[in-house]
C-alpha cells in the first residue's frame, strides 16, 4: 500500500435524481392531464363514482359548449386590449425605471428601491378597497383605462426590480466607450442598453403578461358591465349557484384559456432562460 492514500472517488446515482425528477413532472403534470381529459370526455362519464383516466372517444361538445358560451368573443377582445396594453406600459415604463435606478446617483434612490419591495410584499386584498374608491373617485372604474392602470401598478414593482438586476449584470464601461463615441443618453438607452437587457425585457414581460391574464378579483371588482369583462370571468361563468357546474365545459374553457400563455411562452422561452441566468449574475 503506497505511502500517499488514494482518495475513493463517491459513486454517483443519476438514478436517484432522475427518479426524483420523474416524480416531479409527473405531479406537476397531472392537473394539465386530468384539465385535458376531462374537456375531451363524453359528459356522461365526466362524473362518475371510478375514475376514467381516459375518454371511451374523443369528444369535442364541451369545446363546443364553451366556444358558443354568452360573450366569450366579448370577453377575449377586452382581455386582449387590457393585458397586452398593460403588459407594454409596465415594460416600457419598468425599463426606463429601472435603467434610472441603476445607472444614476440621485437622491431618494434606494428608497426608491425599499418602496417598491415593500409593495411586492402587500397582499392585493389589502390595496383593493382603496383603489377602488380612488378610482372611481376619479371615474375610472368600468372602463379600459382604469383597468390598465390597475394592472401597470400591480405588475411594475416586479417589473423594475426584475429588470434591475439585468441592468447591473452589464459593465459600466459598455457605456463610457459609447459616450465616447458621442452617443447620447437616449442613443445609449436604445442602442447599446436594451439589446443586452433585452432577454430580461422579455422574461419580465413574460410574467406580466402571466399576472395580468389570470387576473380575476381586479377586473371583477373594476368593471361595472358584464360587456367589460375579461376571460377569467367568463371561466367563472360556467359555475353557477342555480345549476351547479359543468365541469367539461369549464375545463374545455380552461384549456383555450390557457392557450395565449402557452403559445407566447413556447415563443420566447430561449429568450426566458437565458434571461433568467443573466439577471441572476447580480441582485
Amino acid at each position: 500500500m503506497s505511502a500517499t492514500a488514494v482518495p475513493r472517488r463517491r459513486v454517483r446515482r443519476p438514478w436517484l435524481a432522475t427518479t426524483l425528477a420523474a416524480l416531479f413532472v409527473v405531479v406537476w403534470l397531472f392537473p394539465l392531464y386530468w384539465m385535458l381529459n376531462t374537456a375531451f370526455k363524453p359528459r356522461d362519464e365526466v362524473l362518475t363514482p371510478v375514475p376514467r383516466f381516459l375518454p371511451s372517444r374523443l369528444n369535442v361538445d364541451n369545446f363546443v359548449i364553451a366556444l358558443t358560451q354568452t360573450d366569450f368573443l366579448v370577453n377575449l377582445r377586452n382581455s386582449v386590449i387590457v393585458v397586452f396594453s398593460a403588459v407594454i406600459f409596465a415594460i416600457v415604463i419598468g425599463f426606463l425605471a429601472s435603467a434610472a435606478l441603476t445607472r444614476f446617483r440621485f437622491r431618494g434612490r434606494r428608497s426608491i428601491m425599499i418602496s417598491l419591495l415593500a409593495a411586492q410584499m402587500l397582499p392585493g386584498a389589502a390595496l383593493l378597497i382603496p383603489l377602488f374608491l380612488i378610482f372611481n373617485e376619479a371615474g375610472l372604474t368600468g372602463t379600459y383605462a382604469g383597468l390598465i392602470l390597475v394592472y401597470i401598478g400591480h405588475v411594475l414593482p416586479f417589473a423594475i426590480w426584475t429588470m434591475r438586476g439585468f441592468f447591473l449584470a452589464i459593465p459600466v464601461e459598455i457605456e463610457e466607450a459609447a459616450q465616447i463615441d458621442g452617443a447620447s443618453t437616449w442613443r445609449i438607452l436604445r442602442s447599446v442598453l436594451l439589446p443586452l437587457v433585452l432577454p430580461g425585457v422579455i422574461s419580465t414581460s413574460v410574467f406580466a403578461f402571466i399576472t395580468a391574464w389570470n387576473d380575476y378579483i381586479l377586473a371583477y371588482t373594476f368593471m361595472k358591465d358584464s360587456s367589460m369583462y375579461t376571460l377569467t370571468i367568463w371561466l367563472a361563468s360556467f359555475s353557477t349557484v342555480t345549476k351547479g357546474t359543468d365541469f367539461g365545459a369549464q375545463m374545455a374553457a380552461s384549456v383555450l384559456f390557457s392557450l395565449p400563455v402557452v403559445v407566447f411562452f413556447l415563443l420566447v422561452q430561449r429568450r426566458l432562460v437565458s434571461g433568467m441566468a443573466a439577471g441572476a449574475v447580480k441582485g
